[in-house]
C-alpha cells in the first residue's frame, strides 16, 4: 500500500476533537475527577472576550482525554494537564466565536443528522445511549449544543481554506521527486472481515457471552456455504464490527501491521500463493474475538509507484492541498488568538502560587492555611 509520510496533527483535526469532548465523554462516562464537583467546580477557569470556561468543563475534558489514567497523576502533572486542556478550550472558544461573527453556523438540520450520526456511530441502542448520557450527567441539550459548536468550527476552517488553489503540475512533480519513499506499494493484503466478539462490550453487540458466540458463529458459517452468499453483505448483517459499514472491508494491510494485529501465522498464510484470493477462513480468533476473513487482494512484491501509477498523482495533489489548508488554518486561529481578549484565570493561580502543587486546583478546594489564592 502506499505508504504516507507521518505529519503533524492538523489544527483542524485538534479543534474538531476538542470541541467533541463533553459529547464524546458519554461513552466514557466521564463525569469529572475528585475536584468536579467540590464548591469550586464552578469557578471560572478562564475567559474568552468575557465568555466563562468553567473548571468542571477543564476536569470533564481531562478527565476524558487521560481515558482513566487521571487517577494515577501526582498533583504536579494533574496541575499540568489542566492547564494543557484549558488552553485547548481556549482554543475552541475563540474558534466558535469567530465562527459566529463569519456566519458560519449550522442549521438546525445539519445539527440534528450530525447528532443522529453520532448515535448510530456510537453503536448504542436508543435505551443504551440514554442511559450513558443520564449517567454522565448530561443532557440532549448539552450534547447537540456541544455538536453545533464542532459543525460551526469545521464549517468555519473550510471556509477559510477553500481560497486554496489546485497546485500547479511543477509543484506536483517536485514533492513526488523529492519524496520516493512515500510512493512505495509495500508487501502485503486487502482484507475484510466477519468479527464475532462474546464479550460484553457496551457498544450494542449482540452476542454478550460464549455461548450466545458460537451460536452466531455457526450461522455465519451457515450462510458463507450457501450458493451465491455475498461476504459483505453478511459482514453488514452479522459483523460486530465498526468496519460493518464499508462491508468489512480493512483495507490494504501491510505484512508487519498484519503480523501485529493478527499474530504471525496469520500473516503468513494470506501472503503464501496457496491461499488463493476470493478465499474465505474459518473462525480465527484474535485478542478474543472471531474473524472470517477474506482474502481480498495480495501484493506479493514491494513496487516503487510512478505518478502515472493509478491514485499517485491524485495523492501528491491532496498531500499539498492538505499541507496547505493545514498552514492557513493555523494562521488564521494564531491571528484570530491574537484579536480575543483572554484572561486564563487558571494559570494566574498557578503564578500567584508558585509552590502550591495544588495551584491548578480550583480555587474553591482546600488549600493549605498560608496559600494565597486570590
Amino acid at each position: 500500500m502506499i505508504q504516507k509520510k507521518e505529519m503533524n496533527s492538523s489544527l483542524v483535526a485538534r479543534v474538531l476533537v476538542v470541541a467533541m469532548i463533553l459529547s464524546a465523554a458519554i461513552f466514557f462516562g466521564a463525569c469529572g475527577d475528585g475536584a468536579t464537583g467540590t464548591p469550586g467546580s464552578n469557578d471560572t477557569a478562564a475567559t474568552v472576550n468575557g465568555k466563562a470556561i468553567k473548571m468542571e468543563e477543564v476536569d470533564r475534558a481531562m478527565k476524558q482525554q487521560a481515558q482513566g489514567q487521571d487517577s494515577k497523576m501526582s498533583d504536579l502533572e494533574r496541575a499540568g494537564a489542566r492547564l494543557q486542556v484549558l488552553q485547548q478550550l481556549i482554543e475552541q472558544e475563540v474558534m466558535f466565536q469567530k465562527a459566529e461573527k463569519e456566519g458560519a453556523m449550522p442549521t438546525d438540520e445539519e445539527v440534528n443528522a450530525e447528532v443522529n450520526k453520532q448515535k448510530v456511530d456510537s453503536r448504542l441502542s436508543a435505551e443504551e445511549f440514554t442511559r450513558e448520557m443520564e449517567a454522565a450527567g448530561l443532557t440532549e441539550t448539552a450534547l447537540r449544543d456541544t455538536t453545533k459548536r464542532a459543525i460551526a468550527i469545521r464549517k468555519l476552517v473550510e471556509k477559510v481554506t477553500g481560497r486554496i488553489e489546485a497546485p500547479k503540475d511543477k509543484e506536483i512533480t517536485d514533492l513526488y521527486n523529492g519524496n520516493p519513499e512515500l510512493f512505495v506499494k509495500k508487501r502485503g493484503v486487502r482484507l475484510a472481515a466477519i468479527v464475532v466478539d462474546p464479550s460484553n462490550s457496551g457498544e450494542g453487540d449482540v452476542t454478550t457471552n460464549d455461548a450466545e458466540a458460537n451460536v452466531k458463529i455457526n450461522e455465519i458459517r451457515g450462510r458463507l456455504t450457501q450458493p451465491g452468499s455475498d461476504f459483505a453483505s453478511l459482514a453488514r448483517e452479522f459483523s460486530e464490527d465498526p468496519s460493518k459499514l464499508q462491508g468489512g472491508d480493512l483495507g490494504y494491510i501491510g505484512e508487519e501491521e498484519m503480523k501485529q494485529a493478527f499474530g504471525a501465522q496469520v500473516a503468513t498464510s494470506f501472503m503464501s500463493p496457496q491461499f488463493v484470493i476470493g478465499q474465505v477462513t474459518n473462525p480465527i480468533p484474535v485478542q478474543g474475538k472471531a474473524y472470517f476473513f477474506k482474502l481480498q487482494d495480495r501484493v506479493e512484491k514491494e513496487e516503487a509507484l510512478t505518478l502515472e501509477s493509478p491514485g499517485v498523482r491524485q495523492q501528491v495533489t491532496d498531500l499539498l492541498v492538505n499541507n496547505r489548508k493545514q498552514l492557513l488554518a493555523a494562521s488564521f486561529q494564531a491571528l484570530a488568538m491574537n484579536e480575543a481578549k483572554i484572561e486564563n484565570l487558571l494559570a494566574k493561580r498557578v503564578v500567584d502560587n508558585p509552590n502550591e502543587l495544588s495551584g491548578a486546583r480550583p480555587a474553591g478546594a482546600m488549600a493549605p492555611a498560608n496559600a494565597n489564592v486570590n
